[in-house]
């Protein structure tokens, strides 16, 4: 399965990247920059264990008892984080859990509340 984007005009699933650079379709023999699919990204949107969208300031639920690396203890399933902030990072979300203080979690590990 390709991870390449269909072309922008006439929407053919056989694009390919050349050594330059550049999309090509050979159907329509359009040529985009790849740089050009990275802006889509700017909207990105996180979602939460069930598939509901995050955003900040949301309250969310830890659904699975968690080990922080360099912590003895244990943030337990069911645990509510409140006012989250969202950023892209490998750990998608930063926020503070009384206990633990401030510390990022990883959007799959918890449920929106």
């Amino acid at each position: 399965m390709s991870t390449l984007p269909p072309c922008p005009q006439c929407q053919s699933a056989y694009t390919y990247e050349d050594g330059g650079g550049q999309y090509v379709c050979p159907e329509c023999g359009h040529e985009w920059p790849v740089q050009a699919v990275g802006a889509a990204d700017a909207a990105r949107v996180w979602r939460d264990a069930s598939g509901n969208i995050l955003q900040d300031g949301d309250t969310v639920t830890v659904i699975k008892d968690l080990k922080p690396k360099g912590s003895g203890g244990v943030i337990k399933q069911g645990t509510k984080v409140k006012n989250i902030r969202l950023v892209d990072a490998d750990h998608d979300i930063d926020c503070k859990i009384e206990g633990f203080g401030a510390m990022s979690l990883k959007s799959e590990f918890v449920r929106k509340a």
